[in-house]
């Protein structure tokens, strides 16, 4: 008893020392990786989740006519308001109206119904001087004021939170009963909006594949010197901006550029050509920045593939194209599937490079959120915009995530 007394002392020990140990390495290790969380957290999560919170966030109403919101709410929208809710507009447009609510609520109403602008500053400056009955001295001043549409709008909108930002970037609108109904055929933009920038995206990653395979190849049969120097010309594009990049193409795509003066040198033109602002120039532009990020990943891949398994198909009898066919390129589809899908994910938020070489008709959707950003200063509209790229972008993925694992069996 008293021999075994010490040693299941000393097992009891050894065993909260590993307990210990495990519990340090556990702790060191999140502190390792605590900088990286902190930096995505700040970085990404929070970011994205502010801008999902502003596609949906609509407080300009509330926050500048609390009694006229609060008065409408126990209004059914059927015919005219009543009289309370005339004279807590007249109160809220008042001289205590702060400049900053009252120009964020006419850029709001504006946005729903073209005019209100005038109309809210007829009101607000006539508001101090109206007599009750309100219900008639306010319409005198606004005529809007004697029409339910308005006040309809009001109730509809009156809420801090609306899918009205969102509903806009799928061309569809809320009506006067509070219906989702299609927006004007002159105001319906988005949709095909969204559908250009997937095909956009979709084709500079076909052309990427095309001429990046090739090049991914030839660069992986290089050695020494040869594939130094190689290298060094896929590389150095890293080092030069995008925004330097698109405007190198501006200038050798212009009408007396360099490529139509090359053109007409070889007689192959005979008058110079447009083509900056067309849709062939935000292609060239496009893959000439992206084809690095194809190359790179493809290029590990092939790197890796031993030459031994061609050669067995090739002793088999194999045909080249069937060497290619159903040996190499089944072993390069991981790099291939990846390099296509980080070229798809970039190209879809490209902004730059069409604005500076594409046409009107060229335009992403990137170029509609910086128009919504920094000209319109509707940032809800800006804010539904990437919310929708995001989501459409998040089920491409997800559907590539599906079929990557497939399509990535094969491996050196």
């Amino acid at each position: 008893m008293n021999r075994q007394a010490p040693a299941s002392g000393r097992a009891c020990q050894n065993r909260l020392r590993g307990v210990g140990g495990e519990v340090n390495k556990t702790t060191v290790s999140w502190l390792l990786i605590a900088p990286l969380l902190l930096l995505i957290l700040i970085g990404f999560v929070i970011p994205i989740g502010v801008s999902i919170k502003r596609a949906f966030d609509s407080p300009e109403i509330s926050i500048a006519l609390p009694r006229t919101t609060l008065a409408l709410d126990a209004w059914d929208g059927e015919g005219m308001p009543p009289e309370e809710a005339f004279a807590a507009v007249v109160a809220d447009m008042g001289a205590g109206l702060d400049n900053r609510a009252f120009g964020a609520l006419t850029r709001r109403l504006n946005f729903e119904s073209t005019g209100l602008r005038s109309t809210l500053t007829k009101t607000r400056s006539g508001a101090d001087t109206l007599e009750a009955p309100f219900a008639t001295s306010l319409p005198e001043i606004a005529p809007e004021w004697g029409k339910p549409q308005i006040w309809r709008l009001l109730k509809l909108h009156g809420s801090p939170y609306t899918a009205t930002y969102v509903l806009r970037s799928l061309d569809l609108r809320y009506n006067d009963t509070g219906a989702i109904v299609p927006v004007s055929e002159d105001q319906a933009i988005f949709r095909s909006l969204f559908l250009r920038t997937f095909l956009i995206s979709a084709a500079v990653t076909l052309i990427t594949v095309v001429i990046g395979y090739p090049a991914a190849w030839y660069l992986s049969t290089l050695t020494g010197r040869g594939k130094a120097i190689a290298m060094m010309c896929v590389l150095i594009p890293f080092w030069i901006s995008i925004l330097v990049r698109s405007t190198a193409w501006f200038i050798l795509l212009q009408r007396e550029g360099v490529i139509n003066g090359l053109l007409s040198a070889a007689s192959l033109i005979s008058e110079p050509k447009a083509i900056i602002f067309t849709r062939p120039a935000v292609y060239i532009a496009m893959v000439h920045v992206l084809l690095p990020f194809f190359i790179l990943p493809l290029l590990s891949v092939m790197a890796r593939i031993k030459g031994d398994y061609v050669r067995a198909g090739a002793s088999l009898g194999a045909k080249p194209w069937q060497q290619f066919l159903l040996i190499y390129l089944p072993l390069t589809l991981p790099g291939l599937s990846a390099g296509a899908l980080i070229v798809f994910m970039l190209s879809v938020g490209f902004y730059i490079t069409p604005a500076l070489v594409g046409g009107i008709t060229d335009q992403m959707v990137g170029y509609y959120i910086d128009y919504f950003t920094n000209n319109t200063i509707n940032q809800g509209m800006a804010a539904a915009l990437s919310f929708l790229l995001l989501l459409f972008t998040g089920l491409i993925l997800l559907v590539a995530g599906r079929l990557m694992p497939s399509m990535g069996k094969g491996k050196s």
